[in-house]
């Protein structure tokens, strides 16, 4: 009796525990919501929402780590359980049966007095996989949603270029740089742990992924250039997707049979072979399960909108188990679902559905810059080394700029409409770094390399966000950069300014694709052939019929 109620006890408590770290990140959201509406009420640009979380995460966790102390009952406590080392993977034979255990970080220093202290700071550090299966597919599915197609297909071919040419390039640049200052600090006896060639590189993978959020809010807010805005978001969006992809590639490679992570071409063409098979695969798997959201529900909205939100991230879940990324599934299928089925839903779902995910988004974003500031005090395995930290700032300012200028010229040889100097240099100031390149690399931890890139990542997230994010404004004035409000007299036909492949893809989806998944566009019957007349009544809705016949009342 006395043991099952120590053990209700000790469940009471830590059930107190957790609600009151919950407690605190809903307060955190809150105080930042109200300091927003000042901020806003004021018009004041300087600070936006996330670098306000992020400030008060640091100040939370300040109070946490050094503020509050619990009493010590020192008879709970184990004082020896000394490891020099510990593998990262651990196999253990039971029976013939073997059992892998996988290190995802110290609980402890050590310190006998510090247990409790230590075990409350774990307590608010979240599992990585949070932040991927619960926090990031609202944020990027809504990025998908909230797409501005006529003006993101317009500078189709240089977003593609950024994201996905743009990206490996500074991968590999960031890479480069770091293994040279990886180099210098093992012969000054400046490195502490192994530190090879590819942990540079996954290092310049996940900080390449750039997450603007502030200058793109900025840029809304005062109605920006239009093709500024959809080169920078389109490129944020997709690099992500990238980033991701490329990181998970680079962990794969490994030479076969060696554990000193030489270069070998088989396993470079390994990792790239995985590189396409993850991205098309995702993008496959996005696209199909958007186009197949169908709903019927129209006369039950709230039905319908709960159908269309558990779709919507399913379809992050399942590419996840299938081997693939969730992330460029959940964008792609944001993007299809938002072009076909927002067609079909009612009025009252489209709004309700735009709103629902502008929510998530905003909550999520907040939550995840709170937390950033949270962690610098709450991760207990910090490696800060100066020398790599001012290797890592220059690294990611030349992998910036090789990535925006000479990309900009090439593609300015191709465009009607070119990329001005003054565009060129505001994209290079505002390649902020945020909530993937943190979740990226908080998702292992367990390497001194790994604790070394986290730490100094969670410092240039910071840097970029407070200093380029804060300076966005006076930097839009200073480069003389246009606004372009979007009434009815300034809006550009995207059909006939953008490049023939696209002019023929427009074509093909307004005659086919959308009379067969939606009730937009023309009737299958107007737009088949007069042989094909019995399938084209078949696979025609009567909405389509009732939506094309007000079309044409209206005109």
């Amino acid at each position: 009796l006395l043991l099952v109620l120590r053990f209700i006890s000790f469940f009471s408590e830590s059930h107190r525990q957790d609600s009151a770290n919950l407690l605190i990140f809903i307060m955190l959201l809150t105080l930042t919501i109200l300091t927003i509406w000042l901020f806003k009420h004021r018009r004041f640009r300087f600070l936006h929402e996330t670098g306000l979380a992020m400030i008060y995460g640091l100040l939370v966790g300040v109070i946490l780590r050094f503020g509050i102390h619990v009493p010590q009952n020192m008879s709970d406590v184990i004082l020896s359980c000394a490891v020099n080392a510990s593998p990262a993977t651990l196999l253990v034979n039971v029976s013939g049966r073997f059992y892998e255990y996988t290190l995802k970080g110290e609980v402890s220093r050590g310190k006998g007095l510090q247990v409790q202290d230590d075990e409350m700071l774990r307590k608010v550090t979240f599992d990585p996989e949070v932040f991927f299966n619960i926090l990031l597919p609202p944020i990027i599915f809504h990025a998908g949603y909230s797409l501005k197609r006529r003006h993101f297909f317009r500078n189709i071919g240089s977003i593609l270029a950024y994201a996905f040419m743009g990206t490996v390039i500074s991968c590999f640049v960031i890479g480069l740089i770091m293994y040279g200052f990886v180099s210098f600090m093992k012969v000054v006896g400046q490195l502490g742990g192994d530190f090879f060639f590819t942990d540079c590189l996954l290092f310049g993978a996940i900080i390449s992924a750039t997450d603007p959020v502030t200058v793109l809010a900025i840029f809304n807010e005062l109605k920006v250039d239009v093709d500024l805005y959809a080169l920078l978001f389109g490129e944020s969006v997709l690099n992500d997707a990238v980033a991701i992809i490329l990181s998970s590639s680079i962990a794969a490679y490994q030479p076969a049979g060696d554990n000193s992570h030489s270069f070998e071409a088989m396993a470079m063409l390994k990792s790239f072979g995985i590189f396409l098979g993850v991205f098309s695969g995702s993008f496959a798997l996005g696209v199909a399960t958007g186009v197949m959201t169908f709903t019927k529900l129209r006369d039950f909205p709230l039905l319908e909108t709960a159908l269309f939100f558990l779709m919507s991230w399913s379809t992050f879940l399942l590419a996840e188990a299938c081997g693939f990324t969730g992330v460029v599934a959940v964008l792609f299928c944001g993007i299809t679902q938002a072009h076909y089925t927002f067609n079909n839903l009612s009025p009252d779902s489209q709004d309700r559905t735009k709103q629902l995910f502008e929510l998530l988004n905003f909550l999520a974003e907040n939550f995840i810059f709170s937390y950033m500031g949270l962690t610098l005090f709450s991760f207990q395995s910090h490696v800060f080394n100066p020398m790599f930290i001012i290797g890592a700032f220059v690294a990611v300012f030349l992998g910036r700029a090789a990535n925006i200028y000479p990309l900009s010229f090439l593609l300015n040889l191709g465009r009607k409409n070119k990329i001005g100097y003054n565009f060129q240099h505001v994209m290079m100031f505002a390649g902020l770094r945020g909530a993937m390149t943190f979740a990226l690399s908080i998702r292992d931890t367990a390497t001194y390399a790994r604790q070394m890139m986290f730490s100094t990542t969670l410092l240039i997230v910071f840097f970029t966000v407070w200093i380029c994010g804060g300076g966005t404004t006076p930097m839009l004035t200073f480069m003389s950069i246009p606004s372009a409000m979007l009434d009815g007299s300034q809006r550009r036909n995207t059909k006939h300014e953008s490049a023939w492949p696209f002019r023929i893809w427009y074509n093909f989806d307004h005659n086919y694709l959308k009379p067969l998944l939606t009730h937009s566009g023309p009737p299958l019957t107007a737009t088949l052939p007069t042989c094909c007349g019995p399938l084209a009544r078949c696979l025609t809705s009567p909405q389509a019929y009732e939506v094309w016949t007000q079309h044409n009342v209206i005109q």
